[in-house]
């Protein structure tokens, strides 16, 4: 079973400390980051189930850096930590996308539980689809594609281009499309990163041979699964 991964982001050494301690202690595992631009990279490279964010950040506020991360992955749920309480913040924090707000200071045991509670919304997400994908078993709300007894968790943009693809199974998804709504930038700088990334999935779907991501010269990209293809038939 795939542990919850939990983002902290928080600037204040002392806190980000007793966070990470009192939810390792917890049984989550958790990665930390000090500024808004260093949270975006590690959501990215770790896709957590839960961030937890103050919203005053260096580099980049929580506010915008929970937009940026929501657009990546809707499925991740987010809790704002602040000192700031006006009513007004917490809708902005609302509308930025958060599922829950804590004022500080606050309680730990309160912590846990709000955590508790939108991780268990996370897994009974009515969103949740499993993809059959030749052998494997993708979880596109978990980003976890599995073959047998081994499972691997794809990155933001990993996941995000196996869902398009395998939504539109058999049809190209044109690579424009993909650069718009993933990266926001279809500039060839880009269009080169989505080409790694269809390299990474291709590996990662390589144990199947019935399973192939074709490339559409200047197009884009279609996944086909061809059972006939099978063992070299």
């Amino acid at each position: 079973m795939v542990s919850r991964r939990i983002l902290i982001v928080e600037d204040e050494d002392v806190l980000r400390r007793i966070l990470t301690d009192a939810l390792t202690c917890a049984g989550y595992e958790v990665v930390a980051a000090a500024d808004g631009e260093q949270g975006l990279l590690l959501f990215d490279a770790h896709c957590p189930d839960l961030v937890v964010a103050d919203i005053m950040l260096p580099r980049m506020d929580g506010f915008d850096m929970v937009r940026r991360m929501r657009s990546r992955r809707e499925a991740t749920q987010y809790l704002f930590l602040s000192a700031r309480s006006d009513a007004e913040d917490v809708v902005d924090g609302f509308k930025a996308g958060a599922s829950d707000y804590i004022r500080k200071p606050f309680a730990m045991n309160e912590l846990l539980v709000r955590i508790e509670a939108l991780l268990s919304r996370f897994a009974d997400a009515d969103d949740r689809i499993v993809f059959d994908i030749g052998e494997y078993s993708y979880d596109s709300s978990a980003q976890i594609l599995v073959r047998g007894a081994k499972s691997v968790r794809l990155s933001s943009r990993e996941a995000s281009i196996l869902t398009a693809l395998v939504r539109s199974h058999g049809k190209v998804v044109s690579s424009r499309s993909l650069l718009l709504d993933i990266w926001g930038d279809d500039s060839y700088y880009n269009l080169r990163s989505l080409n790694v990334y269809v390299s990474k999935l291709r590996a990662m779907l390589h144990a199947d041979s019935s399973v192939e991501i074709i490339s559409e010269r200047g197009i884009g990209y279609k996944l086909c699964v061809d059972k006939s293809r099978k063992n070299g038939k």
